[in-house]
């Protein structure tokens, strides 16, 4: 795995690449500088647990013949104040997930996902607690 990255402007601008040629902006916050013209990078990494994590539902579940119409992830975290590096404190992650699903297969590849499989997960696990919830909505 390899990525490579560079700047785009004078301030705070990056464009990362991966070896398949696909790339995200990442910029600062502009109270240090930055111009919003893309994520925080600890933002990415929250985006990193939703990714991974909804890719494992999606396999565990076709897995479990569980109908899964739709998924929509939403993450929120809180930051260690006053420290440097302020790590994250906690994170929750909010699955909606979509279909005719049971709920206890639903909630089994949730925490398979979170507690063994997501890579993101696992890393961040040694800083920060990573909760979650859940809903399943009827198809629209």
């Amino acid at each position: 795995m390899k990525i490579s990255m560079e700047r785009k402007n004078k301030a705070m601008h990056f464009v990362a690449s991966n070896e398949d040629g696909n790339s995200i902006s990442m910029d600062g916050s502009p109270e240090i500088g930055g111009e919003n013209l893309g994520v925080r990078p600890m933002q990415l990494m929250l985006m990193g647990i939703a990714g991974c994590s909804s890719i494992d539902l999606v396999l565990f579940l076709k897995k479990m013949r569980q109908p899964l119409e739709d998924i929509k992830v939403s993450v929120s975290a809180t930051r260690r104040e006053g420290e440097v590096p302020s790590l994250f404190e906690t994170i929750t992650v909010d699955y909606q997930l979509f279909g005719d699903l049971s709920e206890a297969k639903a909630e089994k590849a949730i925490k398979m996902s979170l507690d063994q499989y997501c890579s993101v997960a696992k890393i961040i696990e040694h800083s920060a607690e990573i909760k979650y919830t859940f809903s399943i909505n009827p198809v629209i």
